[in-house]
């Protein structure tokens, strides 16, 4: 008998951190998310953007999202089995929330079609997903135990994993700024001269944010490091991963329709900023 109510109780405090979870996943998605929920530019995309783009956008969503969670679930992950529950939930939230706050801002009110409702929703669910993971290690408050049961997992910081991390923080990022379109006025307005002090900046902002300014959970140099090898081993590749995520974001937005290869290279580069900086975040608090 005390065994069957042991037995519920655990399940009861399953259900429970479960639900929590949820909780947080819902507040992480509005607060990650409504920045773009409440761009013009984001609303507009969903009565024109390419289907197939749009499509492999959310093809690609699913296996990030499946990654994410088996980094930071809704609650301590210890298969991929609950990795993949925790993803598909996370995509539910992105979509739910998405739904439910931009019915409340009547921009699903003049749709004529049921398509360009789709389109809308399933831009927004993009972002909105990754913030309902995200929220959970940003809004949860876990106790020190909890931390050193996840640090069995959260401590594999192994070299394919910390550039999986980077093309996540530079993706969610872009997804601010890349339907925006200051991005292709900026990419005219620029000169060679500004494109290489943009990309000479992103670079000492990377390297700086992990390494130099030790911010709380940077990265420190091993002893008999020298800071060149971190910067070859990360810091340029995790560039190279912001300036393409920055070309794919912009093609998935089309912005780089009927323009030359120069402007195209001049949109990477600026869109290539706030990539980077959300690439070097997301290694200090994922």
């Amino acid at each position: 008998m005390a065994t069957a109510i042991d037995r519920k109780g655990a399940g009861d405090d399953e259900v429970r951190q479960f639900l929590i979870g949820l909780a947080r996943g819902t507040a992480g998605a509005l607060l990650f998310a409504l920045p773009m929920l409440m761009t013009m530019e984001m609303w507009f995309l969903g009565l024109y953007i390419n289907p197939w783009r749009l499509l492999l956008l959310c093809i690609l969503n699913l296996p990030l999202l499946l990654f994410l969670a088996r980094r930071i679930g809704f609650e301590n992950i210890h298969s991929w089995s609950q990795a993949l529950r925790d993803a598909i939930t996370a995509y539910g939230l992105g979509i739910a929330v998405s739904a439910a706050v931009l019915l409340l801002f009547g921009v699903l009110n003049d749709q004529i079609t049921a398509s360009n409702i789709v389109a809308k929703i399933a831009l927004q669910s993009v972002p909105a997903s990754i913030g309902a993971l995200l929220g959970r290690s940003q809004l949860g408050q876990r106790s020190d135990d909890e931390d050193e049961e996840e640090g069995e997992y959260s401590g594999e910081t192994g070299y394919v994993h910390e550039l999986f991390m980077m093309m996540v923080g530079a993706l969610f990022l872009n997804l601010n700024v890349a339907p925006t379109e200051e991005m292709i006025l900026i990419a005219y307005k620029v000169t060679p001269y500004h494109i290489l002090a943009l990309c000479l900046l992103s670079i000492a902002i990377m390297h700086g944010f992990v390494y130099a300014l030790h911010f709380k959970g940077s990265h420190q140099l091993h002893e008999g490091q020298q800071w060149w090898q971190s910067f070859i081993r990360f810091t340029l590749p995790g560039y190279i991963i912001a300036i393409v995520i920055s070309v794919y974001t912009l093609w998935t937005f089309e912005r780089l329709d009927h323009t030359s290869l120069s402007q195209i290279m001049n949109a990477a580069v600026i869109l290539g900023v706030p990539a980077s900086i959300g690439a070097a975040s997301a290694r200090l608090i994922l």
